[in-house]
């Protein structure tokens, strides 16, 4: 049973890193500590296993969570396809981890955990109906309605980052075209940037050359737009474009009260929330005539994935979640 000073495990288990957190129930960060991630599914549930170990010489910890970039079954046994980790074909993870440990685990969707951790103690503390949309690499998305994350019949819900946006139009990892990550997500900025510059009267700019060349990234495109290269400006301005289409989008199927922008993109947020919002109301079903929801940046940062599934793993002790 848990108490209020029960300690938990919150794993962030991305591509390249493996990162875990001791986390208390105020959601404060207590220590942590990392690996690069395993390439296969024996080394990863060994690396996992070792970072438990390495922090329970430390502290006591109640039970052990993890914030996976993948579907998971409704009932977060077992991971379906996880496309940048060894899990696939319906891995039963958590029994697996439970039985290496010792310790009760909690398996979470990472955009899930996030959006937990931002209802528990960031920006969307309390809130009712509201949506965690989460860019980065790509497009990540959680609905809570009355503090109840919302899973779908197949514990895939909500997606819309492969929401086709644009018919036949930018390829797309996932195998089709056009879909809304492709343009408003991280990695689309140099998109935007490759067809802003394509317009030909960006040649001046100091960002130009590294786009023609292929060598930018989006962090370079953003990082020019604060610098006030144009170019670099005009991309976030199409990102961002992109983005307001699709958060109205968001508030015209589930109509929340709040929206928590997440995600790495969004600690440049001031560069590009003002054309994302102004875009979003502009584009609404019923523009003009309905309330609007309020836009908010995520305040846990990169943490809030470890901290969400950390304090869902002190729940399911709690036999609440």
């Amino acid at each position: 049973m848990a108490t209020d000073e029960t300690l938990t495990l919150g794993f962030d288990i991305g591509g390249t890193n493996l990162r875990a957190a001791v986390v208390d129930s105020a959601g404060r960060i207590l220590d942590s500590a990392q690996t690069q991630t395993p390439q296969t599914g024996p080394e990863m549930t060994q690396g996992i296993v070792q970072l438990v170990n390495q922090l329970r010489e430390t502290y006591d910890i109640g039970a052990v969570g993890l914030a996976i970039a993948g579907f998971l079954d409704p009932d977060c046994e077992i991971v379906r396809f996880a496309p940048h980790l060894p899990w696939r074909d319906d891995h039963p993870l958590r029994r697996e981890l439970t039985d290496a440990l010792g310790l009760p685990v909690r398996l979470e969707h990472d955009a899930n955990s996030a959006a937990w951790g931002e209802y528990r103690f960031g920006a969307a503390k309390s809130a009712d109906t509201w949506v965690l949309f989460a860019v980065g690499t790509g497009i990540g998305a959680t609905l809570m309605h009355h503090g109840e994350i919302y899973r779908g019949s197949f514990g895939t819900a909500p997606e819309f980052g492969h929401i086709t946006v644009v018919p036949d139009g930018r390829v797309c990892s996932c195998g089709k075209q056009g879909c809304l990550e492709r343009y408003a997500s991280g990695t689309s900025l140099v998109d935007c940037a490759i067809e802003s510059a394509a317009k030909g009267c960006y040649k001046r700019c100091g960002l130009y050359r590294k786009v023609v060349d292929k060598r930018a990234t989006g962090r370079d495109v953003m990082a020019a737009a604060r610098a006030g290269d144009e170019l670099g400006q005009a991309a976030v301005d199409s990102f961002a474009t992109w983005l307001g289409r699709g958060l109205s989008i968001v508030a015209d199927v589930l109509d929340p009260a709040l929206i928590v922008l997440g995600g790495g993109v969004s600690e440049d947020a001031d560069l590009f929330i003002d054309t994302a919002r102004e875009t979003m109301v502009n584009t609404m079903v019923g523009s003009g005539y309905r309330p609007v929801a309020d836009i908010q940046c995520a305040e846990l940062g990169p943490q809030a994935g470890m901290i969400g599934v950390a304090d869902l793993a002190r729940e399911m002790l709690r036999g609440e979640h």
